[in-house]
Formats: C-alpha cells, structure tokens, sequence
C-alpha cells in the first residue's frame, strides 16, 4: 500500500543531518584517531553525541556547546585539548553543504508547502546554510533565536507563536527522532516524517513515518 500523509499548512525540518550533510567526524577523527584504539574511537564518537545533547538542554551559542563537548569527552577518554582543534571544528562546521538528495524534491516540496526551519543552530549557521539548500523557506527559526534547543518545549512552542499555528497545521520531517518527534509527540504534533540517515533507530512509537528520502515525502503527499 502507497504511504499517503495528510497535507500539511507547514512543512517544517529539522536542518543539520536532516538537510545539511552532518560532517563532525570528518574533523575530529584525524584530530582523535592516532591516539584511540579502533573500539575506542567508536566509543569516542557515541560520548561525544551524548555528551552535545546533554549540553544543549540549556541554551549558550553553538560555538560553545561545540567546545564544551569536545572538551568533555576528550577528557573522559584522557586525552589533551589543543585550542586550535577546537577552533578548526568550529570553522568546518560552517562548511556543510546539503546531502545529495535534497535541492530537486525540496524545491518541488516549496512549490506547493511553505518551508520552515526550525534548527539546533545560531543565526549565522542558517545564514550559510539556508541558500546551499536549493529551495525558498517561509520561516527559519535557530536556538539563537528561540533560546533554547530541542528537544525544549521553548524551541517549539517559538515556531508556534512566530506563524501562529497549531500543532495539526504542521508535517514535521527530522532525521533525529530525540531531538524532534519524541519531544513533538507529546506536545500535538500528530504528523511526523523520520527521515531516517542512520543517526537514530526507528522510534514508531512515537508516531513519525519511515521515509529514506523527500521523493517519498513528495509521493506521499501527491506532489511527484
């Protein structure tokens, strides 16, 4: 049977790892690797998650939180922090680009839906990464504005005030179901896309729908 999602007022997206190519590692394994074990480095990179979304559940600038994870988990696993490397993955994050797949169904999906973003982000992250991403937003919204992260009520109920909206008036696509659709669920939003790339298992408790990409969104939505 074809998915079929109901159509939305909004189509809103989480950005980074969603739309924009998530490329931590990129810059922190060559900074890490010669001084970890291979189950380490693993090890390494499953804290260092963690530990950001422990950091962002009170609200200070991305910069920050990027250095304070970093420096947390590279103490956890005994190893020094030179200020250069944590400058360097500052610098890379503003190089991110979108993931392959995203400019032709995201503009189809504008021609028909007003985009919105509601990102894990400052102002200047979604200054660079907005017009890389190939397609007009109605709305972005950052932490920097909102003050606060998801998965923070604050974050959301931002986006709600700023257009106005009910829950129901949203199709919510996110590829991080902790940080989105399990603060979302409780909160109303009844129409959920997981996006799945890999960073979080299937939740399907938490009412999302499974997709590997937006043509399906599309199809879904009788818009292909």
């Amino acid at each position: 049977m074809a998915l079929e999602l109901p159509r939305p007022k909004y189509i809103s997206f989480d950005i980074i790892g969603t739309l924009i190519y998530f490329e931590m590692r990129k810059t922190v394994e060559p900074i890490v690797a010669d001084r970890l074990s291979a189950d380490d480095l693993e090890a390494f990179f499953d804290m260092f998650s963690f530990v950001r979304y422990d950091e962002i559940l009170e609200y200070r600038p991305y910069d920050e939180v990027l250095e304070r994870s970093y420096r947390r988990v590279c103490e956890r696993f005994g190893l020094e922090v030179a200020d250069a490397d944590v400058a360097a993955i500052q610098r890379d994050v503003m190089t991110w680009g979108a993931h392959p797949d995203v400019a032709e169904p995201l503009a189809k999906m504008a021609e028909h839906f007003p985009l919105v973003a509601l990102s894990n982000a400052d102002n200047r992250h979604l200054d660079a990464f907005i017009p890389r991403l190939g397609a007009p937003f109605h709305a972005v919204f950052t932490a920097e504005q909102t003050g606060a992260y998801k998965p923070r009520i604050q974050a959301f109920d931002y986006m709600l005030d700023q257009l106005d909206a009910r829950p129901e008036d949203f199709l919510h696509i996110s590829s991080h179901q902790h940080y989105d659709h399990i603060p979302m669920e409780k909160l109303g939003f009844t129409n959920k896309v997981f996006f799945d790339r890999g960073y979080d298992p299937d939740l399907p408790y938490y009412g999302a729908v499974r997709v590997t990409s937006l043509d399906e969104v599309n199809r879904a939505l009788g818009i292909a």
